[in-house]
């Protein structure tokens, strides 16, 4: 377990977007709500994510680059950061997952783990 000066907690909301998908096309959208949660004891600044994207045939993309949508947040402990943004699959159902890459205040880098999510069409699943 990291040390609790560095502590972000990551959870993620999603949703399917009908009217940006074509199922007969092969084009799922998906949009997902993260909140990135300082719990630890100093500000950190989100730098960078990796993102690794499999669908449901285990085709895998993996997504890098600085901050996220454009800002690369400095999270005060106790305080969190929110953002929207989106994904397409070739299929109705895959998984998320990854991890941002944090600089405290103290100048230590430390990752930040994203947990496999889902994602899926209303229904996909029974």
């Amino acid at each position: 377990m990291p040390e609790l000066r560095y502590r972000i907690n990551v959870s993620v909301d999603t949703r399917f977007l009908v009217e940006q998908s074509n199922p007969a096309q092969g084009r799922y959208a998906f949009a997902y709500t993260v909140t990135v949660r300082n719990e630890g004891q100093m500000a950190a600044r989100l730098v960078s994510r990796h993102w690794v994207i499999t669908d449901g045939n285990g085709k895998v993309e993996e997504v890098r680059g600085p901050g996220v949508i454009g800002q690369q947040p400095l999270i005060a402990a106790g305080q969190s950061h929110t953002y929207s943004s989106g994904t397409i699959m070739a299929t109705q159902v895959g998984i998320m997952q990854g991890s941002y890459q944090m600089v405290a205040e103290d100048g230590t880098p430390f990752d930040a783990i994203i947990a496999p999510f889902r994602l899926a069409v209303p229904g996909a699943l029974h």
